[in-house]
């Protein structure tokens, strides 16, 4: 394992990659505390910033393009971008069953499913894990 290829390519790239792992770092940590604390509400706000960074750094990484410079991932960043305000709503709202499921659901596609995608052979997330 070599960080070498994630921090030789272009700066979006390590950007999305590190807060990506942060925030899948801090998912984790959520869903063992205990909820509707000042932590988990401090490390949920830290979480939904991560995320955003995530999602908006996507889009200066076109190395898959299926339509111009965008690929489906692009669609999963729109829609992360669209859910984590409407999931930091709900839990204004004390809609926590809501609130759970939006939070579990991004977790789970933009940081779990998304993030196995990277490790297909000729990605640098593949380069990183397993060598060239």
């Amino acid at each position: 394992m070599t960080l070498v290829p994630l921090l030789d390519a272009a700066p979006a790239i390590p950007l999305h990659a590190f807060a990506a792992m942060t925030a899948f770092v801090l998912g984790l940590v959520q869903f063992a505390a205990p909820k509707g604390t000042l932590p988990h509400r401090t490390i949920g706000w830290i979480w939904v910033l991560l995320m955003a960074a995530v999602a908006i750094s996507s889009f200066w990484i076109q190395q898959l393009r299926i339509v111009g410079p965008w690929s489906p991932i692009h669609l999963l960043s729109i829609f992360t971008l669209i859910m984590l305000p409407l999931a930091v709503w709900l839990a204004h709202r004390h809609r926590v069953v809501a609130h759970r499921g939006f939070m579990i659901g991004i977790f789970t596609g933009a940081l779990v499913i998304a993030g196995l995608f990277t490790l297909v052979p000729g990605r640098i997330m593949h380069a990183v894990v397993f060598g060239q």
